[in-house]
């Protein structure tokens, strides 16, 4: 078997392991809920009175906030590690690299939607719904798309995630039918 095609069955071996394995380990969660709520409440505390329970609940000016796993992104870190692992061309260095520059733009970007999600609770709970809903739905999904883009101008990547695997094996089939 040709080393290109060894590769591609390697990195879907180990994107199908890491799918499998978070189904019952939530580990993006595990890793991203402490990340995402201790800078969430550093910032609250600046402007707002905040009493921390525990990684699932504060109290900020007397409402109570419970954050569950949606709100810690854990899904949009999952996405951002399988479009990685599913682009042709990319040493493991460089994905190592990508994934970091990912997760690192998605958990600035979800800490600055908590912390200003709660101000619009705190200081307009009228209005809380609809922009919940608005982050939520438009905001969020299309922030995920964006540091995919990103990171494809960033770090020169020129494959398209799972397209250019089908693309380099149907190339090779070909050329194994014309031999």
């Amino acid at each position: 078997m040709e080393k290109g095609v060894k590769e591609i069955l390697f990195r879907y071996f180990i994107g199908m392991i890491i799918a499998v394995i978070s189904l019952f380990l939530p580990f993006f969660y595990f890793i991203f809920r402490p990340l995402t709520i201790w800078p969430t409440v550093w910032i609250l505390k600046i402007f707002y009175n905040v009493i921390f329970y525990n990684l699932a609940n504060i109290s900020v000016q007397g409402i109570s906030i419970e954050f569950i796993d949606a709100c810690i992104a854990g899904s949009a870190y999952f996405l951002l590690f399988i479009l990685n692992i599913l682009t042709f061309g990319i040493t493991f260095k460089k994905r190592v690299f990508i994934f970091i520059f990912d997760a690192a733009l998605l958990l600035f970007m979800n800490i600055f939607r908590l912390v200003v999600l709660i101000a619009i609770l705190v200081n307009y709970p009228s209005i809380f719904d609809i922009s919940h809903n608005i982050f939520w739905y438009g905001i969020s999904t299309i922030y995920v798309i964006l540091i995919w883009v990103v990171s494809v101008f960033v770090f020169k990547i020129r494959a398209i995630p799972f397209i250019s695997d089908i693309k380099f094996i149907l190339s090779k089939s070909k050329r194994i039918q014309k031999n």
